[in-house]
């Protein structure tokens, strides 16, 4: 008896904690996917608004913002980053220790991300990384030879809007 009552304790758990997992990893609602902390506020400056403020930053400042863009590209390994428009430059997001990723075919989505910019300095290791990540070629790998300023953006929260 005791076995039984232990065993649907054990299976009541899991089923909790699968569906808390699923309620806090991914959100869908009328066309929009919510990934990590829920954004209650979707008011969001643009990613050209973002750059504006960003040129004036050093690269220990950050600006706490939810911002709306295009991505430009994501991570095809996992998901664990992406890359959105902004202007000429390009945003590098990713996401709050590594607690939720966005689908690798995110890219030409609008989404809005709520988060920290910065500036912030890649080594040349980890821009090999985030090329391999990508797909790029051996070559296009091999040509990284210096690190990179990069405007940056750690998200805790992502929204999609899906064509669905």
């Amino acid at each position: 008896m005791k076995k039984l009552i232990a065993l649907s304790c054990i299976a009541l758990l899991s089923v909790q904690c699968q569906k808390k997992t699923a309620e806090v990893s991914n959100k869908k609602t009328d066309n929009i996917v919510a990934f990590g902390d829920k954004l209650t506020d979707t008011t969001a400056i643009t990613t050209t608004e973002l750059l504006t403020k960003m040129i004036a930053l050093k690269e220990a400042d950050t600006l706490n913002v939810q911002v709306k863009g295009l991505i430009e590209s994501v991570c095809q390994k996992k998901g664990c980053w992406m890359r959105m428009q902004m202007g000429k430059e390009s945003l590098f997001v990713r996401f709050k220790d590594y607690g939720f990723f966005v689908p690798k075919n995110a890219a030409n989505m609008e989404a809005i991300i709520a988060g920290k910019a910065f500036i912030s300095t890649e080594t040349v290791d980890e821009l090999k990384h985030y090329a391999k990540d990508a797909g790029k070629s051996q070559a296009a790998i091999d040509s990284i030879i210096k690190p990179e300023i990069t405007y940056s953006f750690m998200a805790h929260g992502v929204q999609l809007k899906t064509t669905e």
